[in-house]
């Protein structure tokens, strides 16, 4: 009679311990999802990028209270492969006003012919006041640039260059006195291309004259 009862309280408590088991189990199964994969891709895609501040300006306004400031920067983006882009942007603050401008300057990137350490030929840009010459340099000499020019050919990943600024000193000016001298830079295939000749032309004469 006394071990019925024994029997069934020791079933009853093996029904108990086994339900959490199985509860937990489930909810293990949905833990990994693939939303924190995506989150890392989109905060890695912006280090690749190459960000410069050229210029910050602050602009005072006078009211009845005192002066309120704002501030406006002027933003140089690249990838170090030939894609440079050019931006502006204002806000109150000078942080908010950099990431206005890099935002700005992705959405105006633009791809350039450049070659693996220098430029292709000369080359002379203008914008506004400014004047812009660009010239080819040997290997290992290095950026001859300074303030806005040499922000954007960093951008554009140009080692070896010779700058000179020849009109106005306004930054903007001379970023994108220096932007329209890269957009006319031509290749070698380009400009063969516009002539109506082949590329295999040139040396093909030159081997005939050194046979004569």
């Amino acid at each position: 009679m006394s071990s019925a009862p024994v029997t069934e309280e020791t079933v009853e408590v093996k029904d108990t311990e086994a339900a959490p088991e199985k509860a937990f189990s489930k909810t293990s199964e949905y833990i990994p999802t693939p939303e924190p994969t995506q989150r890392r891709d989109r905060t890695r895609t912006p280090s690749e990028m190459f960000e410069k501040v050229v210029f910050v300006n602050r602009c005072a306004k006078v009211v009845k209270g005192g002066r309120r400031f704002s501030f406006s920067a002027l933003m140089v983006v690249g990838d170090n492969k030939g894609k440079v882009g050019v931006g502006f942007g204002k806000a109150r603050e000078v942080s908010e006003a950099i990431r206005k401008g890099t935002e700005n300057a992705k959405k105006n990137l633009h791809i350039y012919n450049i070659g693996p350490s220098t430029l292709p030929h000369e080359v002379e840009g203008a914008f506004g006041g400014g004047r812009v010459l660009l010239r080819p340099a040997s290997l290992g000499t290095g950026l001859i640039a300074g303030g806005g020019v040499r922000a954007v050919l960093e951008a554009a990943g140009v080692k070896d260059v010779l700058a000179k600024s020849m009109g106005s000193s306004n930054a903007a000016n001379v970023v994108k006195a220096t932007v329209d001298a890269l957009s006319k830079l031509r290749t070698r295939s380009q400009i063969l291309e516009v002539r109506g000749k082949k590329r295999a032309e040139r040396p093909a004469k030159a081997t005939k004259e050194k046979s004569e």
